[in-house]
């Protein structure tokens, strides 16, 4: 009997072990998806953002990426107000580049644009398997499909969220919808993915919808046009860069 119940133990150790081996394939495969390696990207996104008892607002930014160097600028576009200012990623450092003052300041990932529910790490690339551990996984439907819900926790500080519940496709490897925890657990918005282009072989979410879970109501969806992934020049990503916009 305890040679059956070893037994039995040590299967479901292997069971589990490569269960989390697949869990960690399909998050490398998101990671994969947004990630565009030795080719740059730039679009244009259009974020409207939706609060109760006011009128809807109009956000517009020029994203550029190159990922392989984890380097991103982003020009505002729209609210006319707000014109020409921007974020520059260097290595480690985020700065915002306010055209009034003509000036640079420390900025993060974590930090909003402009006054929507969207911030700067939902146009970057991001690497789930780093930044994340599997700590549950089961199945479950959304809509009509058959998805694994994968519930992941922070590795690091750097992220904007503590811990993350993603839906992802079985059939093909998309992500349907995530919710962001607090650390205490408290859900702080649901992102949902309802449409997707195919750019240069990668799947990219040209309409993103971000729910404000601690404010009822308040809401920004998130439209990508103008997507690209020809060669960028060098100096776009540049604090010179940012500050010719503007001239």
């Amino acid at each position: 009997m305890k040679r059956f119940l070893m037994l039995f133990i040590l299967a479901l150790a292997a069971f589990g072990a490569a269960f989390a081996q697949d869990v960690n394939k399909i998050l490398a495969e998101l990671d994969d998806l947004g990630d565009f390696g030795g080719k740059d990207f730039s679009a244009v996104y259009t974020i409207v953002s939706q609060k109760p008892g006011e009128k809807d607002s109009v956000t517009q930014v020029r994203m550029f990426r190159r990922d392989f160097k984890d380097q991103f600028t982003m020009v505002i576009l729209l609210p006319e107000v707000n014109k020409g200012q921007g974020y520059l990623r260097e290595e480690d450092n985020v700065w915002f580049y306010d055209p009034t003052s003509r000036k640079f300041s420390f900025s993060s990932i974590k930090e909003n644009i402009q006054n929507s529910e969207a911030k700067n790490s939902d146009l970057t690339r991001q690497s789930l398997v780093e930044d994340y551990e599997t700590v549950g996984v089961q199945d479950g439907m959304l809509g009509k499909f058959p998805v694994w819900i994968i519930q992941l926790k922070a590795r690091t500080t750097d992220v904007s969220y503590e811990r993350l519940t993603m839906h992802v496709r079985k059939d093909r490897t998309m992500l349907l919808k995530q919710e962001a925890y607090s650390v205490s657990g408290r859900l702080m918005r649901t992102t949902l993915f309802p449409k997707y282009v195919d750019l240069g072989g990668k799947l990219m979410p040209s309409q993103i919808l971000i729910i404000d879970e601690l404010n009822p109501g308040e809401r920004s969806q998130l439209t990508m046009t103008e997507q690209s992934v020809s060669t960028l020049p060098d100096r776009v990503f540049t604090k010179a860069f940012i500050e010719q916009v503007n001239k």
